[in-house]
C-alpha cells in the first residue's frame, strides 16, 4: 500500500524504531534499522522519496551566509530542525530573523572550545544528529606558490580540511545513532581539476575527496553515508572577488576575465546557490538511500581552470 502522507510513515517509523519494552528489544530494533528502513521506503512513491524526511536534525558549518545559508532555508522548507554555526555574528544573527525555526550558533571552526560549545548545544536542544553539512570555507590567496605566505597556507587548510575533520570528529557517534546518519562535505570542482595560483584552496578540496572515500568505507557498516559535493563557478560575490583577483594578477580587466571563466564552462553559465543547495537535499532523501562515497560535480561542466 502507499502511505496516505509523508507524516504518517514518519510517524510510524518512529514507533517502529524506538521501541518502549526492553533494552534488548531497542538493541534489536538498531540492529535491524537497515530492514525497517528498505522496509518503510518501498512503501513511498518514487516522487515521494525526493524529498527529505521531516524532522530530520541537520547541522551546518558556515551556515548563516552564502551556499551554506541556502542549504539552510531548503533543508528548513522540508521541516527539518536546522542548525547552522558561523564565525560572522551578524550572519549569524540575520538569519535566525529570516529562517523561522533556525537555530544559529556563532563560532570559529578552528576554535576547538567553539566547536566543542555547538555540539553541546546539539545534543541538548536535538538530542542528536542526523545530517552534517562540512560547508565552511575561504578561497584562500591568489598567486604562485614561491609568493605565497606559510601563514596564509595554513590559515587555508585549516578551514578548509582540518575543520572538516573537527566536526566529523565529534559527530560520529551521534550519526552512528541516527536511522540515517549522513555526512556531506563541501569540496570544489578544483578538487578534480588543477588550478594554478590557487594551489592552497585546491589543495584542501583535492583532500576532501580522500576523507569522503575513507570515511565511506569506515562507516558504511554503521549505515552511515558520506559524500561530496563539488560546485563550480557559483555566482556571487566570492566568485566575483576570485574573478577579481586573478584579473589583477594577471593584468586584465575584471569583465573579460569574467568571460574567460565561462568560456571553460560547457554550458557556458555559472551555477547557482540553489542549485547546489537542490543536490543537498536530494542526497539526503530517500531515493539517495544508496548513494555514498561519491563526489558529485554540480558545475555545468568545468573543463579546465
Amino acid at each position: 500500500m502507499q502511505w496516505r502522507t509523508r507524516h504518517e510513515w514518519y510517524t510510524l517509523r518512529k514507533s517502529l524504531l524506538r521501541p518502549k519494552f526492553s533494552t534488548a528489544l531497542l538493541d534489536n530494533a538498531k540492529a535491524d534499522k537497515h530492514k525497517v528502513i528498505s522496509w518503510e521506503i518501498s512503501h513511498l512513491s518514487i516522487a515521494k522519496r525526493l524529498v527529505p524526511d521531516p524532522g530530520l536534525r541537520v547541522l551546518i558549518t558556515g551556515g548563516a551566509a552564502g551556499i551554506g545559508a541556502t542549504i539552510a532555508a531548503a533543508f528548513a522548507e522540508t521541516g527539518a530542525k536546522v542548525h547552522v554555526c558561523d564565525v560572522d555574528r551578524n550572519a549569524v544573527a540575520e538569519i535566525s530573523q529570516r529562517i523561522p525555526g533556525v537555530t544559529a550558533t556563532q563560532g570559529d571552526v578552528v576554535n576547538a572550545p567553539e566547536i566543542e560549545a555547538i555540539f553541546d548545544l546539539q545534543k541538548r536542544a536535538f538530542g542528536g544528529l542526523d545530517v552534517l553539512v562540512n560547508n565552511a570555507g575561504i578561497a584562500g590567496p591568489t598567486g604562485g606558490i614561491d609568493s605565497v605566505p606559510e601563514a596564509e597556507w595554513m590559515r587555508t587548510v585549516d578551514v578548509n580540511l582540518n575543520a572538516q575533520y573537527r566536526f566529523t570528529h565529534l559527530a560520529v557517534p551521534m550519526l552512528k545513532e541516527s536511522t540515517q546518519g549522513h555526512i556531506l562535505c563541501m569540496s570544489s570542482v578544483a578538487g578534480r581539476l588543477g588550478y594554478a595560483w590557487r594551489t592552497p584552496y585546491a589543495a584542501t578540496k583535492w583532500a576532501i575527496l580522500g576523507l569522503v572515500k575513507s570515511l565511506a568505507a569506515e562507516l558504511g557498516p554503521f549505515g552511515v553515508r558520506v559524500n561530496a559535493l563539488l560546485p563550480g563557478f557559483v555566482e556571487g560575490e566570492r566568485m566575483d572577488t576570485v574573478i577579481r583577483a586573478r584579473a589583477t594578477q594577471v593584468e586584465i580587466e575584471e569583465d573579460e576575465m569574467r568571460e574567460r571563466y565561462l568560456e571553460k564552462i560547457s554550458l557556458r553559465r555559472m551555477v547557482t546557490a540553489e542549485d547546489i543547495a537542490a543536490a543537498a537535499l536530494f542526497l539526503c532523501s530517500p531515493a539517495a538511500r544508496n548513494i555514498t562515497g561519491q563526489t558529485i560535480s554540480i558545475d555545468g561542466n568545468v573543463e579546465s581552470l
